[in-house]
């Protein structure tokens, strides 16, 4: 029988637009590794009434479950009290979390403030959770065949403590099924296309739950296997994976999850190869992407955000006449831009963008959306026009996928390119 869980995440601030409770994503990815399937997540306010409703619906309904934030020290701070009502429990106070709270606030080189005493109340019979990483415990108690898990907000409090003190008895809990995933990521198709061409396979594989997923410029294909152990979950996986990609082909560029712009390092590196960027409309979004994989200073030499006509020429010798004739927006523009940012670099690859993000600047000829990607090597110089949906946010996001995904495809069709 597959466990279930809910997650509550407790805060007025969480229901504001300034902020975003983050910590369900990262405690579901843990409990569906351990086989337990996440069935609600919740967000309440600093309301008594409505999490002490909440949480003892959620002790009804589920085998787990997990409340994050609310065990800070003021007044707003309520998750100690109504838990403890909601599982009809009193809070006994702690000497021993008292004098520990006062110990590292000296270490801090402060007294500590009386209202943080409120710190010190655990609810009757719960198991004390340590936070060396910040001043609130947190608790767990078992309730019957059920779980109550209340750890603080921050993160770096609440994941170590979850993981040190609380997997264990999750994956006690959820017994032996073992619960494995696979994400497939997919460029230059559609959700309902990708379907179409994976469907027949992955119906011949009923223990595999499988989901596609569109995200922001790309699909992702979601496997979930469930067996009693790690290498069976593993092999059906495998196997799965390895047809899917079979019929999707180069529209495959990650088997396990990985970025586009981690696959483009990945060849790069493999192969000892170098690249350099130059970017317009995208504003420098690609050299960012880039860069944000380490060791990426072992292939990406440089990049050129050259927003101006007159930047596209100093910097990367654009002739004139070209962006007279053509417009800043053209293949012909894209082209010098990559074989410029080479030459000027000395990589073995030059990338380019510019295009109109808008929301203003299309035309007839040239609506917003209009995206020109240049691409240079020894051998070539070409380009490759794109008309992208969205707002300006979206278009620069799907320019930089678009030519990061062009250049992959690229790369994996020089004959330098080990495969």
């Amino acid at each position: 029988m597959t466990r279930t869980a809910e997650i509550v995440a407790i805060g007025s601030e969480l229901l504001t637009p300034e902020r975003t409770d983050t910590n369900s994503l990262w405690l579901t990815a843990k409990l569906n590794e351990a086989g337990v399937e996440v069935m609600l997540k919740t967000v309440v306010g600093d309301d008594e009434a409505r999490l002490e409703e909440t949480i003892r619906d959620a002790l009804k309904r589920s085998d787990i479950v997990i409340t994050t934030g609310g065990l800070g020290p003021t007044e707003d701070d309520i998750t100690r009290q109504v838990s403890a009502r909601a599982v009809g429990r009193e809070l006994i106070y702690h000497d021993e979390l008292e004098a520990r709270l006062r110990e590292r606030f000296r270490c801090w080189g402060h007294e500590m403030p009386e209202i943080n005493k409120r710190q010190a109340f655990i609810i009757d019979g719960a198991e004390i959770l340590p936070n060396p990483n910040g001043s609130a415990v947190g608790m767990m108690l078992g309730l019957g065949g059920s779980l109550l898990v209340v750890l603080p907000g921050p993160p770096r409090e609440n994941q170590p403590m979850y993981d040190n003190f609380v997997a264990a008895k999750v994956r006690q809990l959820a017994g032996e099924v073992i619960v494995k995933r696979r994400v497939l990521r997919v460029s230059g198709l559609g959700e309902s296309a990708v379907d179409e061409v994976i469907a027949p396979v992955y119906r011949q594989y009923e223990s595999v739950q499988t989901s596609i997923l569109f995200n922001k410029s790309e699909i992702e294909v979601h496997l979930t296997a469930r067996a009693d152990s790690a290498a069976a979950a593993d092999a059906v996986l495998d196997e799965l994976a390895k047809q899917i990609a079979e019929v999707l082909g180069m529209a495959v560029f990650a088997m396990n999850g990985e970025t586009l712009e981690e696959v483009v390092g990945t060849i790069l590196l493999e192969n000892e190869k170098t690249l350099a960027v130059a970017e317009s409309c995208t504003g420098g979004l690609i050299g960012m992407r880039l860069t944000d994989v380490a060791g990426s200073s072992a292939y990406f030499l440089e990049g050129a955000i050259t927003y101006s006509n007159e930047a596209k020429m100093r910097a990367l010798n654009v002739p004139e006449q070209t962006l007279i004739d053509h417009g800043a927006v053209s293949s012909q523009t894209a082209e010098a831009m990559a074989a410029g940012v080479r030459k000027r670099s000395g990589a073995d690859y030059g990338i380019s963008v510019t295009g109109i993000a808008g929301p203003d600047g299309g035309t007839g000829e040239k609506p917003v959306g209009t995206v020109f990607i240049g691409y240079a090597d020894a051998a070539e110089t070409r380009s490759v026009k794109f008309t992208l949906p969205g707002d300006r946010y979206m278009v620069r996001w799907r320019s930089s996928q678009a030519a990061l995904d062009y250049l992959r495809r690229r790369m994996l069709k020089d004959a330098s390119i080990k495969q």
